[in-house]
């Protein structure tokens, strides 16, 4: 079994002018940068032993404050980004909220639909999974991760999940558990979704 704490990247300039960014690589703002330290006094007391973020500033930059001088492997990967809505790339965050509900199967226009989204975090846990398995690690990510989370971790069919209203914590750390057992699946409309998962092999609040 893989342990996993997952938080959002703190706040971004565009969080703070209500834009969705997708994979616009914007920077955190003077205010996300300090919830980033709050947020670092969360995870002093847990043992870890990597951690992980999308590659996009927003997240990288809170993962390095937030677990500044601790002597534990950071890893960018860019199968940890937002969901990528091209056309909509910084528009009012309302206006992309309003696509998610038509947009499980069918990707935005030049972009990707959620099941896309949900495959790809599926490749990064099938990874984690085989070099961490029985080990704890951190994910600083986006809402599309989150929903990549709760779905491989979870039994909740995207449709559920991406109806759900994000839920806002004081302290923004949620934990999951990823089982290494047969392969995971589940069906959405005429596709399925398959997280394979081998023997595995030891080795060394605001989303958008």
């Amino acid at each position: 079994m893989l342990t996993l704490f997952y938080s959002p990247h703190m706040t971004s300039v565009d969080n703070e002018t209500g834009r969705a960014s997708r994979h616009a690589d914007v920077p955190l703002s003077p205010l996300g940068r300090q919830r980033a330290q709050e947020l670092g006094q969360h995870y002093a007391t847990k043992e870890l032993d990597a951690i992980f973020c999308s590659d996009l500033q927003r997240a990288a930059d809170t993962a390095r404050i937030v677990f500044a001088g601790r002597a534990l492997p950071l890893v960018p990967d860019a199968r940890l980004r937002e969901y990528d809505y091209e056309d909509l790339m910084q528009h009012p965050v309302a206006q992309v909220e309003g696509e998610f509900a038509r947009r499980i199967t069918e990707p935005f226009p030049r972009g990707e639909s959620l099941l896309m989204v949900v495959q790809r975090v599926g490749a990064f846990l099938r990874d984690a999974l085989r070099a961490y398995d029985r080990r704890t690690v951190v994910i600083i990510g986006h809402r599309a991760t989150k929903y990549g989370l709760e779905y491989w971790c979870g039994d909740a069919p995207l449709e559920d999940i991406v109806h759900t209203p994000w839920e806002w914590r004081e302290v923004p750390i949620w934990r999951y558990e990823l089982q290494a057992q047969h392969p995971e699946q589940c069906s959405i409309a005429s596709t399925t979704v398959t997280l394979m998962v081998e023997a595995p092999v030891i080795a060394p609040n605001h989303a958008y």
